[in-house]
């Protein structure tokens, strides 16, 4: 990283409170302290936190994702938005005014607002001592900003990945132990429509008895790179050069893991392998679009293109993870899962014309599927999957598809955002655990660890120590 410096770099993106070293953290603390001191509280799994009737929530980092959160939620019946804190005025004074302009004055205006140095946060925390936080920063902030509040008698909120460390995984885990308070990563595609029917088709075991799942996050981002002093190109490029292994598992391995009740009662995490091809894509990316001199022609880029990993479970199931934000491709997260009387695939649900669509849910069964298909040869997709749709659309999404109109996703965040409200104000327990949010986002230091070790088997941590056998698997609500 020649000629960038660390206070630089702790300038390029909101909030950005470690240094440059904790980027490579990622690959040298992947397997430190796997065992952990025991906890100082109780077992999370399953955790219904007291209700809160009126939710006074504050926000940590106001970029793209953060403002997305502090738009829908802070619109919800119930909620309080107390504070709101960022790196930059100009995203506090663009995410306030935008709440006003969608829902008022009345509600919005005694926030207080923190912006200017990389600790204002903390003081934020402090001050107001909100029930909830959400957290939209850049990766190696989410762990000390998590814990923090926790440790502030708050419910944290993450972005994914809930942490880039083992390390700092444990410590999530032993906070929110040692609290009772909540700590969910905010994986947003475990609520997007196809991924929720495909779950609640399983739960009425359609597919019978799983046997594999296939994940993925292929997504050119290499225009972020466009982003150079401020948003998420300026300090997610430092990675790609910095950091080896799987980066962003989560968005393909979650929704997948939960159909296989991973880490509840059923199954759980047993080890990972891993390789990566070579590093060719940003160093060609920069080389083309930035001049010599430029900083992005200045880094030594390790991180191989595309990696390809294989999970196994303790009952030996199988899980192909994948992840390659450099390549030209179009978008998939794949979301394959087999099973033994069929299979569910795709992620774009629609009834009509595939050419529109990089990955179209399809479905083929044994024997086939309603008299349209006569046998797993033969897929079914498009307009023929309407009545699979309307009778296994998940109850949940059906319920507030209409609501949720107008949030990221195609409706999806708001979805989870009403979900995570719902949990709070009835007290109940919240669809992701702390120890879900730390197995899924541990596939990223330990790919690490396993592509250092030319592709040997990794371990995971279990996280639950041992209590994931007592947790019941998600349920379908209505």
């Amino acid at each position: 990283m020649k000629n960038y410096s660390r206070r630089k770099f702790l300038k390029t993106s909101s909030l950005s409170a470690a240094s440059a070293v904790a980027v490579s953290g990622l690959i040298n603390n992947s397997c430190k302290d796997q065992n952990i001191s025991d906890s100082l509280g109780k077992y999370m799994g399953g955790y219904a936190a007291p209700k809160l009737k009126n939710i006074r929530v504050a926000f940590i980092g106001l970029g793209y994702r953060g403002t997305g959160h502090l738009s829908y939620f802070g619109g919800l019946p119930g909620t309080e938005v107390v504070a709101i804190s960022d790196l930059y005025q100009d995203n506090i004074e663009r995410s306030h005014a935008l709440l006003i302009e969608k829902y008022g004055k009345e509600r919005f205006t005694d926030i207080k607002k923190y912006w200017g140095d990389e600790n204002k946060w903390k003081k934020m925390l402090k001050e107001n001592k909100p029930d909830i936080v959400f957290i939209s920063t850049n990766w190696i902030n989410h762990a000390p900003m998590a814990i923090k509040s926790m440790e502030n008698n708050a419910h944290a909120f993450v972005e994914v990945p809930m942490a880039t460390t083992i390390e700092d995984m444990w410590k999530i885990v032993n906070m929110s132990e040692k609290k009772q308070k909540h700590c969910m990563m905010l994986e947003n595609v475990n609520y997007f429509r196809a991924e929720m029917m495909f779950l609640n088709m399983i739960r009425q075991n359609f597919i019978g008895e799983l046997q594999h799942a296939e994940a993925a996050y292929i997504h050119d981002l290499r225009g972020q790179m466009n982003q150079e002093d401020r948003g998420t190109g300026s300090w997610r490029t430092l990675h790609y050069a910095n950091s080896k292994g799987n980066l962003y598992p989560t968005h393909g391995l979650g929704p997948v893991a939960q159909y296989m009740n991973l880490a509840r009662t059923e199954d759980t995490f047993k080890s990972i392998v891993s390789y990566s091809s070579p590093s060719m894509g940003r160093k060609l990316y920069a080389e083309k679009n930035y001049p010599k001199n430029h900083k992005w022609n200045k880094l030594d880029y390790q991180n191989g293109d595309l990696n390809t990993s294989i999970i196994k479970t303790q009952l030996g199931r199988t899980i192909l993870v994948q992840w390659d934000e450099t390549s030209p491709r179009p978008y998939s997260r794949i979301n394959l899962i087999q099973g033994t009387k069929g299979v569910l695939s795709g992620h774009d649900l629609y009834t009509g014309k595939e050419n529109k669509h990089n990955n179209p849910v399809r479905i083929a069964l044994d024997g086939g599927v309603d008299g349209i298909t006569d046998s797993s040869h033969s897929w079914v997709s498009g307009k023929n999957l309407q009545e699979i749709i309307e009778k296994y659309d998940h109850p949940f999404w059906k319920r507030l598809k209409n609501s949720a109109k107008g949030s990221d996703h195609g409706g999806s965040d708001g979805i989870m955002l009403s979900r995570i409200a719902e949990c709070l104000h009835n007290g109940i327990p919240l669809d992701q655990n702390v120890y879900e949010g730390c197995f899924w986002s541990s596939v990223t230091p330990l790919t690490a660890k396993s592509i250092e070790q030319n592709g040997a088997p990794q371990l995971f941590p279990d996280f639950t120590r041992g209590n994931w056998k007592t947790t019941k698997p998600l349920e379908i609500v209505s």
